[in-house]
């Protein structure tokens, strides 16, 4: 290719918009559409010289979808249909809105339940706290009222004032017994008060005896020594008759008579503690043995009799419950 002869323009002197302008007008710009591009014509094809041009630009809103002629262009020359005010654009237009085209809804869009589509309901959550509150308060107040009522030693007050009005009735105490009988006690006889027989006496000298000025029986290691008493039981029954004595750290026994009838098997007054001492005051011990008696008064004698080992001194005698 000969040099110069790259025809009258060169591609960077193409201006797409020229013919818009009076010099580009002058200068044989054409608008799109005619001369096959844009621009300043280029020279005539001559054979064997290449294109210098390939440009194939379209002018900004060329390309109309739905308007004018076939391919949505408009004809040549003329404004390609505009729109009126207000009205959608057939390139944005919604589908329903073709001929034969589907009928579509719009859903709403849900909003907060109770909260006008500004967020959560928080009233709704602030009147359920307060309600919780209420609730708590409530039943605190019923609990310390029950705790406080008719139950506790106040007699139906809190805090020693009457409480929720109420009015406290005091009631005169009643004349008539009551319908549980208070257990009788079960007597208890020092050995001073007990009637003795044969050579059995009373005596203060060892320590330790409980009785009315520490007396105590003594003299009961002869046969036909004896110490008896008066009792009374508000039922009839078996009782356990129980003996303070001492011994000189030996083992003892003794004769039980009830209402006259001897018991088969003697009081035991063994040596329980196991003492090695045979000071008088240093064993003072507790046995019992069991004893049958009627309701009312009954008569019981405790005697030295033949067989028995009486070396042994009393300090009271007492009947209890098995």
């Amino acid at each position: 290719m000969a040099a110069g002869n790259d025809g009258a323009s060169k591609p960077e002197d193409d201006d797409p918009f020229g013919y818009l302008y009076a010099d580009g007008q002058a200068a044989g710009a054409q608008p799109p559409g005619q001369g096959g591009g844009y621009g300043y014509p280029g020279p005539a094809a001559q054979p064997g010289v290449p294109r210098t041009s390939y440009n194939q630009v379209r002018t900004v809103g060329e390309r109309q979808y739905g308007q004018g002629g076939p391919g949505g262009h408009a004809p040549h020359g003329q404004v390609p249909h505009q729109p009126a005010y207000g009205q959608p654009h057939p390139q944005y237009a919604a589908p329903e809105t073709y001929p034969g085209g589907a009928q579509t809804r719009q859903s709403p869009i849900p909003s907060q339940r109770g909260g006008s589509g500004r967020g959560p309901n928080t009233r709704g959550l602030l009147l359920g706290a307060i309600a919780v509150v209420a609730v708590v308060v409530i039943g605190i107040t019923v609990a310390v009222l029950n705790n406080n009522g008719g139950n506790g030693e106040t007699g139906g007050t809190a805090g020693g004032k009457p409480t929720g009005g109420s009015t406290q009735v005091q009631e005169a105490p009643s004349t008539q017994p009551s319908a549980e009988e208070t257990p009788a006690e079960l007597p208890q006889q020092d050995a001073a008060t007990l009637k003795l027989g044969g050579s059995a006496l009373l005596a203060k000298d060892i320590k330790g005896a409980e009785g009315a000025d520490g007396a105590y029986v003594t003299g009961f290691n002869a046969i036909g020594s004896s110490a008896t008493w008066q009792t009374e039981v508000p039922e009839a029954g078996t009782y356990k008759m129980e003996v303070r004595y001492a011994i000189p750290a030996k083992d003892a026994n003794a004769t039980v008579t009830v209402n006259g009838k001897a018991n088969t098997n003697p009081m035991n007054l063994k040596n329980f503690i196991g003492s090695s001492d045979p000071n008088w005051e240093k064993n003072w011990q507790t046995t019992w043995s069991q004893v049958s008696l009627q309701k009312g008064q009954n008569t019981i004698k405790l005697s030295c009799e033949q067989g028995n080992q009486c070396d042994v001194i009393f300090d009271w005698v007492k009947i209890s419950n098995l």
